[in-house]
């Protein structure tokens, strides 16, 4: 008989606390458990207060709220939409949802995010072939966000909006303002891995009270303002439930306790793991702070002498969940022929993927976890 495994570490699960069961036991008390209801309506105020941004629509998914971006961008079939390489595949899909064309662009090494030169390449070639964007995607990894100053100058140049995928990033901190500030929409993800969730849900946030109010429409069916039901427009059922919203809205409470906690995890990883040979951790730009949703780092497999799938390997054998980093875009087999603009050889997301491992990163996350999880990659390198 085999031994009894460990009781197993997850990547990142998710943290409830007492005030959760408070609003979820207040919403089913209510009876008020479909969507929409008076969670939901706190839910989006509260976000909105955090987050400093004047409108915010409650939504069933990050993936709604970035496909409700793109119909409020008025993207049509054959538009090009410029979009990051090294992130996930909901922000490429809904580029698809409408018959357009995605246009993928690299990293940088500072942030990992868009990066700035690649995205001037991109515009440089689009505009010979009298081709620009209607929109930019740009996301903001593993609770960093991208470098906007930088973005932002450029995309103003065209007269082409930003929309922000902080989905990964809620309270990370770009120059003294919170995630989800940047560009003409931004869009937030709860989904059961982030740092604060509802289970699944997103949220589409804007200054713009205008698009935020056709959003709320749309997100219903886009249904009419009759007494019985009416359909002018094409609509999509993308609302959030008012359950959802009241756990979404105790998470929040705890939010910046949980970024404290998990920046705690990465910097125990960063100290206990740094000085050896070939492993280089997640670069925290120093335009500002990121939540540390995940700690990753690369392993170079020719200093380190190992590979990154041998680490996963190992920490699965212990009933460790580990991951690689996003596989880029651009290799991805859906998405293999569209363009991919880089400034460097080999392109810095690919090398991300190849040598990138997302580590256990959980706010529950105990220190004999971690301890045991470092102790591991640790004896890898005495093999």
């Amino acid at each position: 008989m085999s031994a009894k495994k460990n009781k197993r570490v997850y990547l990142s699960p998710p943290h409830l606390g007492d005030q959760e069961w408070e609003f979820i036991k207040d919403a089913l008390d209510s009876n008020w458990i479909a969507p929409l209801g008076p969670h939901v309506d706190a839910f989006e105020k509260e976000i909105a207060a955090y987050v400093d941004i004047e409108n915010a629509v409650a939504l069933s998914s990050g993936t709604a709220a970035l496909h409700l971006a793109l119909k409020l961008c008025n993207i049509k079939p054959g538009d090009r939409v410029f979009c990051s390489d090294l992130t996930f595949v909901s922000c490429a899909n809904v580029i698809l949802y409408e018959n357009a064309i995605p246009v993928f662009i690299d990293s940088d090494w500072e942030s990992w995010t868009m990066c700035p030169k690649a995205l001037q390449q991109a515009f440089d070639a689009a505009e010979k072939q009298n081709q620009l964007p209607k929109a930019v995607i740009v996301t903001d990894l593993y609770g960093q966000s991208a470098d906007y100053d930088a973005l932002t100058s450029i995309c103003d140049h065209y007269n082409v909006p930003i929309i922000e995928d902080a989905a990964e990033a809620v309270g990370g901190v770009y120059k003294n303002k919170k995630c989800g500030n940047f560009g003409k929409m931004a869009v937030l993800s709860f989904n059961g891995n982030k740092i604060m969730t509802t289970s699944g849900g997103g949220m589409l946030l804007s200054n713009n009270s205008e698009l935020i109010a056709k959003a709320r429409f749309l997100s219903n069916q886009a249904r009419d303002n009759a007494v019985h039901y009416e359909h002018s427009e094409l609509g999509y059922n993308y609302r959030m439930s008012n359950i959802l919203a009241a756990l979404g809205r105790g998470q929040l409470q705890n939010l910046d306790t949980h970024i404290r906690a998990c920046e705690k995890i990465f910097n125990k990883y960063m100290e206990e793991l740094s000085n050896l040979p070939g492993i280089e951790f997640f670069p925290i730009a120093d335009y500002g702070q990121p939540n540390y949703w995940l700690s990753v780092c690369l392993i170079d497999p020719v200093n380190a002498g190992i590979h990154k799938d041998e680490i996963i390997d190992l920490l699965e054998e212990k009933n460790i969940e580990s991951r690689p980093v996003w596989k880029p875009m651009h290799l991805q087999p859906l998405y293999k022929d569209y363009q991919f603009f880089a400034v460097n050889e080999p392109d810095i997301s690919t090398t991300v993927f190849k040598n990138g491992i997302c580590l256990p990163s959980g706010v529950g996350l105990a220190n004999d976890q971690q301890n045991q999880i470092i102790a591991l990659i640790r004896s890898q390198y005495l093999n």
